[in-house]
């Protein structure tokens, strides 16, 4: 072999493992800001909102928050968003390599405290879903349901690798499951990515959260990252130069989506929770719901329009979200009737708000109003054309 050819297979080497340490080092920015700004949500939007005694707000990003009487549930619950923010935190620092040589028995402590919220954030997940009851049908409970397993499977070998002192193979386990452990944030990607990507949901029907593209991501959520992780596993050692570039600009172009996902979950979830979280006004939301709790659909209306007529009314927040939460959760709990009233004060208070006028016609449709729930999904579609859902619906109402 000549020099010239020598001298050219060593530049595409370190060409290629130039590029592969790049992108590695661009996944792992991308990733600590997302899991950085998921984590932060969750503990400002329901620690906060807690801490004021407004857990009624959860209703707004869970199915199910706080429910009375619900011991288990509620424990369950609160297992289950404690240790999503430890996970996610104490993975991140696992991944830093200044933290594991310098300060190995940190590393050691965090590793175990790391296992442990492995299996509470995976059973309390179980619980809640299997127990309790979420959004989606079964085939993407089974998908979830599998990633808890594996989450557990990778935590049990992460450690049993590293009490064997077999570090190479602890390694391995470990980013594996960071992998399947990160798919909570990878899920929500993903499925932002592709709504910014077709304007709008993409092979499922927003109103049951269920289709064939929310099945498919409910496992590709973690399946795919980990082949992506063990392709990285062999290109390091046994691959030449393209392998290790191919590599590199797969994981790049992943990576721009990646980015664009958060991006997009960010603007749309996350920045709206932690600034609903901030405000220190009282939920009408929660404070209707008491009342309705007590004396009836009836007087909590009239204790709207008192409020909302009061002169200390700034104390509370009247934001559209509020009321629409409130009607949602009506919803959930399948009182239809009290839900549209709810929803008809949203309409009182913001006329020119295409997404009022959709759960209206949401509340029609679960009441079995055929004909007004036409008629609210249509006037929706007025005040904003690019309303989706409401098309949608109009379809499976038979309207074309």
């Amino acid at each position: 072999m000549s020099t010239a050819v020598m001298t050219h297979r060593l530049e595409l080497d370190s060409l290629a493992d130039h590029a592969l340490k790049a992108s590695v080092r661009f996944w792992f920015v991308v990733l600590f800001l997302g899991q950085l700004l998921f984590a932060s949500t969750i503990a400002s939007f329901y620690g906060l909102t807690a801490a004021r005694g407004h857990v009624h707000a959860w209703t707004k990003l869970l199915m199910h928050g706080i429910t009375p009487g619900d011991r288990i549930g509620n424990l369950a619950l609160a297992t289950h968003l404690i240790s999503a923010v430890i996970i996610i935190l104490a993975g991140t620092l696992q991944l830093v390599p200044q933290v594991r040589s310098r300060f190995p028995m940190f590393h050691r402590w965090v590793g175990r405290l790391y296992i442990l919220t492995a299996f509470t954030v995976s059973l309390a997940g179980l619980y809640l879903m299997w127990m309790r009851g979420t959004v989606g049908d079964l085939s993407q409970h089974l998908g979830t349901s599998l990633m808890a397993l594996l989450i557990m499977l990778c935590a049990v070998l992460a450690l049993r690798y590293a009490l064997a002192r077999d570090f190479t193979a602890h390694r391995r386990w470990a980013l594996r499951l960071y992998f399947v452990v990160s798919a909570s944030l990878f899920i929500r990607a993903g499925l932002f990515l592709s709504l910014l990507a077709n304007h709008g949901p993409f092979g499922f029907d927003p109103s049951t959260f269920t289709g064939p593209f929310l099945t498919f991501i409910s496992f590709a959520q973690y399946l795919v990252p980990l082949a992506i992780l063990e392709l990285y596993f062999r290109v390091r050692q046994r691959s030449g130069a393209f392998g290790r570039m191919a590599i590199a600009v797969l994981l790049f172009v992943l990576t721009l989506g990646m980015a664009g996902g958060v991006f997009g979950v960010t603007a749309s979830i996350w920045a709206p929770a932690v600034k609903a979280a901030l405000d220190g006004r009282k939920s009408i939301a929660e404070t209707l719901s008491r009342t309705i709790a007590m004396n009836g659909i009836d007087a909590a209306v009239g204790q709207y329009h008192q409020l909302k007529a009061e002169a200390w009314a700034g104390a509370y927040n009247f934001d559209e979200a509020e009321l629409n939460s409130l009607g949602y959760e009506l919803l959930r709990a399948r009182r239809s009737k009290d839900a549209i009233r709810i929803f008809e004060l949203n309409i009182e208070a913001y006329p020119n708000s295409a997404n009022v006028y959709d759960s209206l016609g949401e509340g029609y449709a679960n009441d079995g109003d055929r004909a007004l729930a036409i008629a609210n999904y249509q006037k929706s579609l007025e005040l904003n054309a690019k309303n989706h859902n409401a098309v949608v619906m109009l379809e499976k109402l038979g309207v074309r």
